[in-house]
C-alpha cells in the first residue's frame, strides 16, 4: 500500500482508503439485503453493482480520495482480478459455455468494428460541429484511445509510439478513455439489471444461458454445504496461491518474450505484456482446476468469494473516475460520446438481426472497451459462471487491438490530410 503525501485528498492513506471501500460496500450489500422500506424500492430499480461503482467515484471526484494516487487499483488489479478469475474457472461448466455458440464471437467483432467506425464518424461529425475539435494532430491521439478500447493499455502505449503521439495529447485522450469508459460500462451494468426485458426486445434465444445457469445453480445445490474452516483455507490457497504463480510465470515469460527479434513482432500481439500474461496463466490454471476435484470448491462457496474480490475491483475502478472532469474538456469528450454512441448502436443492430441476449451484446462491448480488467465484472453481473466468457473474449481483444487501431489510424490521418 502507498501513501499518496502530494495528494490534496482529504484521505490519503491506502488502508485507510481500502477501509472507506469495504464500508461502502457493506453500507450497499447491506441496503440491497433489505426486504422492505425505502431500500427495497430504491434497489428494485438500481442494481447493487452500479453503486459499488459510482459511489467510490463521487468520493475520487469530490476530493475525499485520490484514486490516481492510490496503490489500491493495481493490487485489485493485479492480486484480486487473478485471484478471482481462478475461483470462478473453478467452478466452471465448460461443456455448458461450449455450448453458448457462436453469437458470443460475433458481438465481440461487432464491437471491434464499431469502435474502428466510431472514430470515423466520431471525426467527421466533430469536424462539422466544432472544427477546433478535430483540428492539428488530434486524430493521432485517437488512435491510442482507439488502441485500448479495442486492445488495452499494452494496444494504447503501442499506438503511442506508432504515431509518435504528444505526451499532452495522450493523457488527454487518457482521461476521455476512462470518463467515457467507465460511463459506458456503468450503462451496461444497469442494462445488465434489465437483462429480460432487453432480450424480449431483441426477441433473443437465451436457452443456452439459461440451462448453463440452471446447470451451474444445480450443482450448487448438489454440493452445498457450510463452510468450514478447511474449505476456506483451501479456497484462499487455490486462489491465491495460483495467482502467485502466475505472477512467479509471467516475469521470465516476459522477459524471454523481449528477449526475441524485433522482427519477429510479438508485441503487436501484446505478448510482452504482463497483465496478458497474469490472466491467461490465472484463467487456465482455473480452467484446468475446474477437471480435478477442485471444482467441489464450489459448494463451499469458492464463487462467492470470488464475487466479493471482484466487488473490491469494482470500488477501485470506480475511484479511477473524476465525475468533474466531464467538464474541463467538453467538446473532447463529446467526441468520445458520439465515438461510443457509434459503437453501441451498432452493437444492439446486430444484436437484434441475429437475436442475440443482451449478455453477448454487453460482453462483447466490455471485452474491447474495458479489456481483461473490466469485462469478466460485466460477464458476472449476469451471473458469475460467465465471468470466464468474458476473459476469453477479452484475451482476443489483445491480438486485434494493434492491428485494427493501426488500421483506424491510417483512416482518421487520410480523413484529415496529415
Amino acid at each position: 500500500m502507498t501513501e499518496a503525501a502530494s495528494s490534496t485528498a482529504l484521505i490519503t492513506n491506502d488502508a485507510a482508503v481500502l477501509g472507506l471501500l469495504a464500508i461502502i460496500l457493506g453500507f450497499v450489500f447491506w441496503g440491497a439485503s433489505r426486504e422492505r422500506g425505502v431500500w427495497k424500492k430504491f434497489y428494485a430499480v438500481v442494481p447493487a453493482i452500479l453503486p459499488c461503482y459510482l459511489l467510490p467515484a463521487i468520493a475520487n471526484s469530490f476530493g475525499l480520495i485520490d484514486g490516481a494516487g492510490s496503490g489500491l487499483y493495481p493490487m485489485a488489479r493485479d492480486y484480486l482480478l487473478p485471484a478471482s478469475l481462478v475461483l470462478f474457472c473453478v467452478s466452471m461448466d465448460i461443456g455448458g459455455i461450449a455450448k453458448l455458440g457462436p453469437k458470443a464471437l460475433v458481438m465481440f467483432l461487432t464491437g471491434t468494428v464499431g469502435v474502428m467506425l466510431g472514430a470515423l464518424v466520431s471525426f467527421t461529425v466533430m469536424g462539422m460541429v466544432h472544427p477546433e475539435t478535430v483540428a492539428g494532430e488530434t486524430w493521432r491521439g485517437m488512435t491510442t484511445l482507439t488502441g485500448s478500447w479495442i486492445g488495452g493499455g499494452a494496444n494504447q502505449a503501442a499506438m503511442k509510439e506508432v504515431f509518435d503521439v504528444d505526451a499532452t495529447l495522450f493523457g488527454q485522450f487518457a482521461a476521455v478513455d476512462v470518463i467515457v469508459g467507465y460511463v459506458w460500462m456503468a450503462t451496461l451494468l444497469f442494462m445488465a439489471s434489465r437483462a429480460e426485458a432487453w432480450d424480449r426486445w431483441l426477441k433473443a434465444d437465451t436457452s443456452a444461458i439459461e440451462t448453463l445457469k440452471q446447470r451451474m445453480a444445480s450443482y450448487q445445490a448438489q454440493h452445498a454445504r457450510i463452510a468450514s474452516t478447511t474449505d476456506l483455507v483451501l479456497i484462499f490457497a487455490v486462489a491465491i496461491g495460483a495467482t502467485g504463480l502466475a505472477h512467479f510465470l509471467a516475469d521470465p515469460l516476459v522477459a524471454w518474450i523481449k528477449s526475441m527479434p524485433a522482427e519477429w513482432r510479438l508485441q503487436d500481439y501484446s505478448l510482452d505484456s504482463r497483465f496478458f500474461w497474469l490472466v491467461v496463466i490465472a484463467t487456465t490454471i482455473g480452467v484446468v482446476a475446474s477437471l480435478t476435484r477442485a471444482r467441489e470448491l464450489e459448494g463451499a462457496g469458492a464463487s462467492k468469494i470470488g464475487t466479493v474480490f471482484l466487488y473490491v475491483l469494482i470500488a477501485t475502478i470506480g475511484m479511477q473516475m473524476d465525475l468533474k472532469a466531464l467538464a474541463d474538456k467538453p467538446f473532447l469528450l463529446l467526441l468520445g460520446l458520439i465515438w461510443i454512441s457509434v459503437h453501441a448502436g451498432l452493437m444492439l443492430l446486430v444484436a437484434r438481426l441475429i437475436r442475440a441476449p443482451l449478455f453477448f451484446m454487453a460482453v462483447g462491448s466490455q471485452a474491447n472497451i474495458g479489456a481483461a480488467a473490466s469485462a469478466p465484472v460485466v460477464a458476472s453481473a449476469f451471473h458469475p459462471a460467465l465471468a470466464p466468457v468474458g476473459v476469453l473474449l477479452a484475451v482476443l481483444g489483445y491480438v486485434l487491438g494493434t492491428y485494427c487501431a493501426y488500421l483506424t489510424g491510417l483512416m482518421l490521418q487520410a480523413i484529415a490530410g496529415g
